[in-house]
Parts: structure tokens; C-alpha cells; sequence
């Protein structure tokens, strides 16, 4: 029959005991048999990322401002549809449509002034340009005297544009040649150009108060 611990012992043995569970406990929770280290730092460092992102609140981007331009610095051109060379081509041709409309030698035929005319022209405005011309007027009252006039033209201004047009508007002369030579002002006209197999064409001529947009 085994033997009996006295009460002494049986507390001693205890007391030993529960010291051993103490000890056991700390070191497991200090990592105990290598295997805690790397997962509480991996705990920690997915704390630290968490911490990062949750700001309490949604997500933001920074501002990002435009550039601005000076004033000085401004490239005006940039701001049309049209390049500075089409701009001129479109302006040459209603220049010289306008000198041909003030060019008139009545010693020739009609059809020889309203040829220079139709070659500026599209072929729509060509078509209706003696009766919309208003030249006949000038040959009725000249053609006795055989005169012959030379017209002048000078682009004053971009009325509107769009796209696809642009109306001028061109001062114009004609002035008479010979020893009774005189100068007439034949006034401002709106000159609706179009650009028509890579040219710029007249689309339109009248004079400039009569409120000529280039609407086609």
C-alpha cells in the first residue's frame, strides 16, 4: 500500500507546482519554441499597414491645377480653327475677288469681267453671280465712255467663323483710269469664303451692312 505525503509535503509539492505552470505560461507568451516571433510580427506589421490606410475616411487625391498661360505669352492664332497660312490664303482670295469685282474694262464683253469672278468662286455662287453681282450697273453707265477701272481691295476685318467658313469683310475701290480718272468707294462687303478641294472659294459677296454671317 502506497505511502502516504504528509500534509507538509502535499503542500510543498503544490506550491512546486503551480510554479512550474507560471513559468510555462511566460514563456509562451514571450514566443516560447520559436514559432510566435514571426507571426506576432506579421500581426504587427499588418496592424501598422492597417493603421496607415484607415485615415477615418475616404480616400483623397491631391490637386492637380492646370496650367495657365501669361498674358504675354498668349498665341492667339492657337485659339482659331484655321492656321496663320489658310487664314492668309482665305484672305488673299477674298482680297482678290474683291479687286476683280472693282476691275472693269467696258471695252470687253461681260462674260470676260465675270470670268476672273467665277474662277474665285464656288461653283454654286458662279452660277448665280451675274445676277447677284450687281455689276451691270456699273457697265450700263460706263460702257459709252469705254472706260476702263481698276479695282482695289483690302481686308478689314474676320466678321465670323466657323469650322468650315470664314466672312471677311474688304474694303473696296474702283478706280477709273485716264485723264478724268476718278476714285470710286464702292464700300465694305462681307466676303463668305469656303474651303472647296483643298482652296478657299467666294461663297458669298455682298455688302457688309447687310448682315452677311456666311450662313450657307
Amino acid at each position: 500500500m502506497p505511502r502516504t505525503l504528509s500534509e507538509g509535503a502535499q503542500r510543498l509539492v503544490f506550491g512546486a507546482l503551480v510554479a512550474v505552470l507560471v513559468a510555462f505560461g511566460i514563456y509562451l507568451s514571450v514566443g516560447g519554441f520559436g514559432g510566435g516571433s514571426d507571426e506576432q510580427a506579421e500581426q504587427g506589421q499588418d496592424s501598422a499597414d492597417s493603421g496607415e490606410q484607415d485615415t477615418g475616411g475616404p480616400a483623397t487625391t491631391p490637386p492637380s491645377p492646370i496650367p495657365t498661360t501669361a498674358t504675354e505669352d498668349m498665341q492667339v492664332l492657337d485659339w482659331l480653327p484655321f492656321g496663320e497660312d489658310e487664314l492668309k490664303a482665305a484672305a488673299a482670295t477674298a482680297q482678290g475677288f474683291a479687286e476683280a469685282y472693282g476691275t472693269i474694262d467696258y471695252s470687253e464683253s461681260p462674260e470676260e469681267y465675270y470670268k476672273p469672278l467665277e474662277d474665285l468662286a464656288t461653283e454654286e455662287y458662279a452660277e448665280t453671280l451675274e445676277e447677284s453681282s450687281g455689276a451691270g450697273a456699273f457697265w450700263q453707265e460706263r460702257a459709252e465712255d469705254e472706260a476702263v477701272a481698276e479695282g482695289r481691295a483690302n481686308v478689314k476685318s474676320i466678321r465670323s467663323f466657323d469650322k468650315e467658313s470664314i466672312v471677311f469683310v474688304v474694303e473696296t475701290q474702283s478706280i477709273t483710269q485716264g485723264a478724268e480718272g476718278t476714285t470710286e468707294d464702292l464700300g465694305d462687303f462681307a466676303v463668305t469664303m469656303l474651303k472647296e478641294g483643298g482652296e478657299w472659294q467666294v461663297y458669298d459677296f455682298q455688302p457688309a451692312d447687310a448682315g452677311n454671317l456666311g450662313e450657307g
